[in-house]
């Protein structure tokens, strides 16, 4: 299972998570976030990460050239668009080689099939929940809904994703859950992540699936 951290900005932060075994860091260019990295955030902060963390721009509903200047001042490897960006705003990023994942808000009633359209053009779908804020809100959706989902993109879980239901979420045996997305459920507060928590998790994931593969 892969493993992304989202939601980081303080420079120390950065760096002690990045000593974790994860797989994915997600930095947040939404001003409405309190997430926010901020206007001013130092490219050099992501330059030194391991090139084995792979760094994530989480946007929402941002003009294309405010994206692709993100994408080359910070170096990105992925975006993820966490808004309602069209089929067409994904061809464009996809026809200049950008990994994109496409964020969707699930509740019970979410219907997977709208998806369809953008599947082959998204590297990631990560299904989040529905609620007040566009990410981050801390609660889960209901799990079981993803049997639903039918499609063939890859996918990452998010919303309320911590230690006290990781083994929950570790259950899940939908064929195209590849990882995690792990966010407000280990803040000490808005993108101060507890090392402490995102070790636990960190290797209980890995861990599990050590022992899968034996």
């Amino acid at each position: 299972m892969e493993i992304k951290i989202c939601g980081l900005k303080i420079p120390s932060n950065i760096n002690e998570i990045a000593t974790l075994n994860i797989d994915m860091m997600g930095f947040i260019f939404y001003e409405k976030s309190p997430r926010f990295v901020g206007e001013h955030f130092d490219k050099t902060y992501l330059q030194s990460l391991p090139k084995s963390i792979r760094k994530v721009g989480v946007f929402v509903d941002e003009d294309e050239p405010s994206v692709w200047q993100k994408i080359q001042d910070y170096g990105l490897d992925l975006v993820q668009l966490h808004g309602n960006e069209s089929v067409a705003y994904c061809e464009k990023l996809k026809a200049n080689n950008i990994g994109i994942i496409k964020a969707f808000q699930v509740d019970d009633a979410f219907d997977f099939s709208q998806l369809a359209p953008y599947q082959k053009l998204c590297d990631y779908f990560l299904f989040d929940t529905k609620g007040k804020e566009k990410g981050g809100n801390g609660i889960s959706f209901n799990w079981h809904t993803l049997n639903n989902y039918q499609l063939d993109t890859p996918f990452l879980l998010s919303g309320g994703i911590g230690v006290e239901n990781m083994e929950e979420a570790l259950s899940i045996t939908h064929p195209q859950l590849v990882g995690f997305d792990i966010n407000s459920k280990i803040e000490l507060e808005p993108a101060l992540k507890s090392f402490e928590l995102a070790d636990i998790l960190t290797t209980k994931i890995k861990n599990y699936e050590s022992y899968k593969t034996r």
